[in-house]
């Protein structure tokens, strides 16, 4: 067997590289972002160090490869099994979200999702269904809010467990909590 020469590894890391951002930045699913055992068929048993690189050349644009558990937590322990990591969602985001018109949402649905995630925050992370409802349509239409929830729980910014809402994986990855409730206590 050749050994490899580093410039024939340098060209096939690059190549991988290229194909790792194609399958993170171009939506192929309902979903944004691609599974780890995708990544893992399309790049190799390595492609973890290959989304490390991916991460440094991204780092130049105010991009990040974000790691999710949809189940809870980040995942971003790199001591963790296999079988996670390739059960765990990656997408890229923005590091800085300097970029107020980057979500192509109407600004009452942008409103009504702030709403309901302090309200979620504020009650330790999980509410009732019925509580979050009322709370909205306090403020929106009735049927506007029905759509809305059921909508932010398809997109995955929201989790529902008989009838109690939960913070979603979506949210852990695309939204600051911090900066999120500090904006809407200043206000």
């Amino acid at each position: 067997m050749e050994e490899e020469t580093e410039e024939e590894l340098r060209t096939r890391t690059e190549r991988k590289v290229k194909k790792a951002a194609q399958l993170l930045l171009f939506r192929r699913h309902r979903t944004p972002g691609v599974k780890g055992w995708e990544l893992k068929k399309a790049l190799g048993d390595n492609y973890m160090k290959v989304i490390g690189v991916l991460n440094s050349t991204l780092d130049r644009f105010g991009m990040e490869v974000k790691r999710i558990s949809e189940g809870g937590g980040t995942g971003i322990d790199e001591g963790e099994g296999k079988e996670k990591t390739e059960r765990d969602r990656f997408m890229i985001v923005l590091k800085n979200h300097l970029i107020e018109k980057a979500s192509g949402a109407r600004i009452d649905d942008v409103a009504m999702l702030s709403a309901t995630l302090a309200y979620i925050i504020s009650k330790q992370g999980k509410a009732p269904r019925k509580a979050v409802e009322d709370f909205l349509s306090a403020k929106f239409p009735k049927r506007r809010v029905y759509f809305a929830l059921d909508r932010y729980l398809k997109q995955g910014y929201l989790g529902e467990d008989d009838k109690v809402l939960y913070i979603g994986w979506r949210t852990r990855a695309e939204v600051d909590r911090k900066t999120l409730l500090d904006l809407i206590l200043a206000s």
